[in-house]
């Protein structure tokens, strides 16, 4: 069913403790901060958080982590100058990490939306990150076997919704969130503008309204209201 809701509050008040929870975002670029700072809100810890770093600075994903609702992070690039919270927390032994290369990382994802039981590939192979995996001689090289990654829960950011829930975004800040939305179990976007059924261009939709379940409109315009 999709819900629109009113508030980026309830839009994430279903999430419970221990879920796992994609969060779209490359760096800042489609990070959905208001649902971040909502999910902090509501109380939810011992998360397993999928994104493609781990935080950049003291808000989103990173006061998230620093306040200790995180578990463990699956991700690509924990580490840059910013990212002194998981940092911290990850040398003290309080936080988890699963290292996956990035497109790894993306394709990992993708599977569990298209319902793909895993695949190989050559990247990590004779590295750490390949200890206790399959791995097979394929295609004139070693390969290893990458299993996908579902959520509970996804959490993304577009420009647009219909009230069907299709989703156009804005330049780059779709990365991972089309991926994300059909690989979680229940996904919760928010937009600036909510516009009629009908008023976005087929060709541009980049997630179907299938993959969506809750619309929250942050900021922005409510076109169906306002005409």
């Amino acid at each position: 069913m999709l819900n629109f809701i009113d508030t980026v509050g309830e839009a994430v008040a279903g999430i419970q403790d221990g879920s796992t929870v994609m969060i779209g975002g490359f760096g800042n670029a489609g990070q959905p901060f208001e649902l971040i700072d909502a999910l902090m809100e509501c109380g939810a810890k011992d998360l397993t958080v999928v994104n493609n770093n781990a935080g950049q600075g003291d808000q989103g994903l990173a006061l998230l982590i620093k306040e200790g609702r995180v578990r463990k992070m699956i991700c690509s690039f924990p580490r840059q100058s910013d990212s002194w919270h998981f940092d911290a927390k990850f040398h003290a032994g309080e936080i988890e990490l699963e290292l996956v290369p990035q497109g790894n990382l993306a394709e990992r994802i993708r599977a569990a939306g298209a319902g793909i039981g895993g695949f190989f590939t050559p990247t990590g192979y004779g590295t750490t990150l390949a200890e206790g995996k399959e791995t097979r001689f394929l295609d004139g090289k070693w390969q290893v076997f990458e299993t996908p990654i579902h959520a509970d829960v996804a959490l993304i950011k577009a420009l647009k919704a219909d009230r069907k829930g299709n989703l156009v975004y804005r330049k780059t800040a779709r990365n991972f969130g089309p991926i994300m939305a059909a690989a979680a179990k229940h996904t919760v976007v928010q937009v600036s503008e909510i516009v009629p059924t009908g008023s976005l261009d087929p060709e541009n939709v980049v997630t179907p309204g299938i993959y969506v379940n809750t619309v929250v409109r942050v900021g922005g315009l409510d076109t169906e209201k306002v005409a």
